[in-house]
């Protein structure tokens, strides 16, 4: 009978149709013979599951863990990995910084720090630091044993006094350091306006005042910063420093950090070279709770949903369980095989358990589904042990196709994407997709073996979770397989027809059109900004320094050194050099942003040292060589001999020490550096004070054209520590649409590949990237930048948003009959409980994010509430309306529609009457007789 044909009768297929069909045929069978394999011998696909998984999981031990920042967010080979290289050849790392800022205190009501009773307490308070003892290993330390040698750390020098051998700045130099002499100092004023010139006082003074003479008048902070020798190691890919960490730790934290209680009418705020991982890495290790509260959540919200109901009868809970040590064991075994594939561990990779468990519980959710329909009328009891191994193989055979096409998807976005310059990213969605993998291959084996155990366990009327224990009684209530679930009703007989309704339609449209434009501006506005203070909790002591920095030093920026190279190309430049500061003067509000070179924190030149020393004392202390009639030594060699002699540690240049690089003799220069300073590259986003990504791009990039511009003097280089992460802003715009991307492109052609349909790949492939993109718009709308956080986790989105549109597409074509509104109800009836449930089960997880004050951790529960919402809803809403409009035939394999009514019969007859001529039928001819089509 004509009216029993289905659409793949009616014409012929193309090539395209033929090779879908033949793609799909494969895959059910595979997943066929898979699924009865598994079901016939469960017990040992799940000890061979578990084996595999152990045995993976052994190659932990290999596990490269990484916290160096510029091993994880930089570029490798970059210039500026390029130029650090080259500035610690010649100045190798030495020194860790600690400050402290001295304010008044809250409860004082003067903002003048500079008060006798301040002062004196302020030295006391150094003291403390200064004399403080810690142990590491059974010795002891102080500041003097630890500290970076240096000269000119005191007024006078006393050979009596440790603390002059330091590198500390401070005015309290202008007492050597001594509170005895400061108590008897009946000017401190005066005393105070010796230190220097207006800038220089400005460099350790915040918000100086002079008055018409030039006099120190009062100022509102003080800047103590003390410097450690440089003992750091590096062990597993961690950076440490033990001894200095101690020291920081229970000397100069503990100070500072009381004495707000002691002095009371001062306030320090401070920072270490340790705070940073105190606080960030402290932070994340006291939000992993909400990784175990996560779970939690979603084993009762997947036990809840899963079975038929929350206890008795058809309750899973095991199953659940099930799906917990599912995503377990994917985890483990995955993140074993990388790290055998020697991939690096970051900090990052904390948060892909969450990515795991939403792409683990939806396919679990999905071939629970598969099982429950393929019992379809068919009580339990009526089951035996063969009917349920073929129910479970038909079952993998109905779900494997859906798995496959959204688990691969996934696998190749992130597979794509670990080829990132960005190592962390790169990374990380390697280990993304291997544990993808494991998650789709122990879904179709594990997960496929407890649920045939647990039907078994249903049909013999044995306990949930208590398996060995019989209930005494059936209870009546049990269905027999035919009732659809509550969501699936939904689905037919709500939501469906209103989204496919006339007017539901063009509104459906018309909404999704107003989400992708604002997403489109969103995207054209959201700036990639340096978030390195976000990442530091809001109640942490380094906030509480970075307002004051803001506030009492805001000129104050990062420092920059530039290094001069070839010592004698150094010697014929000697004048231009020691002048180098009319090159660098009046580029303080413009970029390169250097500040004034006007006092010894904005610029140290050993040049310019030299030379104004040379042309007051001579050379008589310094080697006592002769000087030419340029005022310098007339030859390489003496200039050499005395240069070593003046930036001695003991010698009149020695603050410049650490500024000039010789040969292992003494008797060749290597390479002299400049050092300048940045002004502060900050600006006010939405009333907060964040670092300038945009100028420091722009800062970076002047500075080197400047240096290269310099044809006349000797070869040199720039070098700022934040350059390695201004290079990580540059490249993070085009790491974030490049891999981004290539993904959304990934999933196009694994679609077309999987569902082997290009309407439907193409219609599947546009959600995701309008996803994408409103995402992008709503970060914007949030406050959210562009950075290292925010481009990993839209890698993810872009792997787990397709899983929503992907399982209603594939369902989609392997709906039979002519209506597409048809196919799409059936589609959403039989799939869409399973997506709406695995996107409720990973919203609900990372909700609990929500409530963490790391920045790694809101970043991610933003995001991921984002994707998981506009996910779904572009999965049940957008695209069925999508497909009911442009959807294509489904495969010649497809299902013929059940249980049909007269009103789903009549819009077939007119959806076959309105498309007749694009079939080359007579549609009439077709449909003569509608009461035989419905019988």
């Amino acid at each position: 009978m004509i009216a029993d044909q289905s659409p793949t009768q009616t014409r012929q297929s193309t090539c395209l149709e033929r090779a879908g069909d033949s793609i799909d045929r494969s895959i059910h069978g595979f997943f066929y013979r898979v699924g009865r394999f598994c079901c016939n011998r469960p017990k040992t696909t799940i000890g061979i599951a578990l084996a595999i998984s152990i045995i993976c999981a052994a190659g932990m031990a290999k596990l490269t863990p990484e916290n160096r920042p510029e091993k994880l967010w930089v570029p490798q080979g970059t210039q500026a990995g390029i130029e650090e290289e080259q500035f610690f050849e010649y100045f190798p790392a030495n020194s860790r910084f600690q400050n402290v800022i001295i304010s008044s205190s809250k409860n004082d009501g003067s903002s003048n720090v500079l008060t006798k009773d301040k002062l004196v307490n302020t030295m006391k308070l150094h003291e403390s630091i200064e004399s403080g003892v810690s142990s590491y290993n059974g010795t002891s330390y102080t500041f003097s044993d630890l500290c970076t040698v240096a000269g000119g750390s005191c007024v006078s020098y006393d050979v009596n006094n440790p603390i002059c051998n330091c590198l500390v700045i401070s005015v309290l130099k202008m007492w050597n350091y001594d509170l005895a002499t400061l108590e008897a100092d009946e000017d401190i004023l005066s005393t105070l306006t010796n230190y220097g010139t207006k800038e220089d006082l400005s460099g350790v003074l915040g918000n100086p005042s002079f008055d018409s003479s030039g006099k120190l008048v009062s100022a509102e902070a003080i800047s103590i910063s003390y410097f450690l020798a440089d003992r750091s190691i590096v062990e597993d890919g961690s950076e440490t420093d033990p001894i200095n960490e101690e020291w920081e730790k229970t000397v100069f934290l503990e100070s500072v950090q009381g004495a707000e209680q002691e002095y009371t009418n001062i306030y320090p705020t401070y920072l270490s070279s340790r705070s940073f991982a105190d606080e960030f890495g402290g932070e994340i290790q006291g939000d992993l709770v909400y990784v175990q509260v996560s779970y939690v959540v979603a084993f009762i919200f997947v036990g809840a949903t899963m079975g038929s109901r929350l206890c008795g009868r058809g309750s899973r809970w095991a199953m659940a369980f099930s799906a917990l040590v599912l995503v377990a064991m994917s985890t483990v075994a995955g993140f074993g095989v990388a790290s055998l594939a020697g991939l690096i561990y970051g900090p990052v990779h904390s948060v892909l358990p969450f990515v795991l468990l939403g792409i683990g519980v939806d396919d679990a959710f999905v071939i629970a589904n598969a099982f429950d329909r393929e019992r379809e009328g068919v009580p339990r009891e009526k089951e035996d042990d063969e009917s349920l191994v073929k129910r479970g193989a038909r079952a993998l055979a109905r779900s494997g196709a859906s798995i496959t096409v959204t688990s691969l998807t996934d696998l190749v976005a992130f597979a794509i994407s670990a080829s990132s310059a960005l190592p962390a990213l790169g990374s990380f969605c390697a280990f993304a997709s291997i544990n993808i993998f494991f998650l789709w291959a122990l879904s179709a084996t594990f997960f496929t073996s407890t649920m045939l155990l647990d039907e078994k366990r249903q049909r013999d009327n044995r306990r949930d979770m208590l398996c060995c224990l019989k209930r005494k009684t059936i209870s009546d209530e049990e269905d027999n397989g035919s009732k659809e679930g509550f969501i699936s009703r939904y689905f037919r007989y709500y939501h469906g027809p209103a989204i496919l309704s006339k007017a539901g339609k063009p509104v459906t449209l018309l909404v999704f059109a107003g989400l992708l434009g604002f997403g489109i501006y969103g995207t054209m506005e959201l700036p990639v900004e340096d978030s390195s203070r976000s990442f530091i909790p809001s109640d942490s002591y380094v906030n509480d320094y970075a307002a004051a920095a803001d506030n009492y030093f805001p000129s104050s920026g990062t420092s920059l050194y530039i290094t001069f190279e070839n010592g004698e190309d150094i010697y014929a430049s000697r004048t231009s050099l020691s002048a180098l500061d009319s090159r660098v003067s009046g580029l303080s509000d413009k970029s390169p942003y250097i500040a004034e070179p006007d006092s010894v924190t904005t610029y140290q030149n050993v040049m310019a040292g030299m030379k104004n020393y040379l042309s007051t004392y001579g050379t008589a202390a310094i080697g006592n060589v002769t000087l030419g009639e340029d005022g310098w030594p007339t030859n390489y060699v003496d200039f050499v001999a005395s240069l070593s002699a003046y930036a001695s540690i003991f010698g009149p240049g020695a603050p410049y020490a650490q500024d000039v690089s010789f040969s292992s003799g003494q008797t060749n220069l290597e390479a002299l550096r400049v050092k300048l300073e940045y002004v502060r590259l900050t600006k006010l986003r939405r009333g907060e004070v964040i670092d300038d990504a945009d100028r420091q791009i722009e800062s970076m990039d002047a500075t080197r054209e400047m240096v290269e511009s310099w044809t006349d003097l000797p070869p040199a280089f720039p070098y700022c520590v934040k350059f390695i992460d201004i290079e990580g802003f540059k490249i993070i715009n085009t790491e974030l649409y490049r891999n981004v991307g290539l993904a959304i492109l990934a999933v196009g052609v694994i679609c077309l590949i999987t569902v082997a349909n290009v309407i439907t790949a193409l219609l599947i492939t546009i959600n995701v990237a309008a996803c994408i993109v409103e995402i992008l718009g709503f970060m914007y709308a949030l406050g959210l930048v562009i950075d290292s956080v925010s481009v990993i986790n839209l890698v993810l989105a872009v792997g787990l948003s397709v899983d929503y549109s992907a399982h209603i597409g594939h369902c989609f074509m392997v709906k039979g009959g002519y209506s597409k509104d048809n196919r799409v109800i059936e589609a959403l009836a039989d799939i869409g409980a399973s997506v709406l449930n695995g996107a409720l089960s990973t919203f609900l997880a990372v909700a609990v994010l929500l409530f963490s004050t790391s920045y790694v951790f809101r970043v991610l529960s933003i995001q991921f509430a984002l994707t998981v919402g506009l996910g779904v809803l572009h999965g049940i809403v957008l695209l069925p309306v999508l497909l009911s409009i442009l959807g294509p035939r489904p495969f010649s394999s497809a299902e013929e529609p059940k249980n049909k009514d007269s009103e789903l019969v009549k819009r077939e007859v007119m959806d076959k009457t309105a498309h007749a001529e694009s079939f080359g039928l007579d549609a009439l001819e077709e449909f003569e007789d509608l009461e035989e089509y419905e019988a």
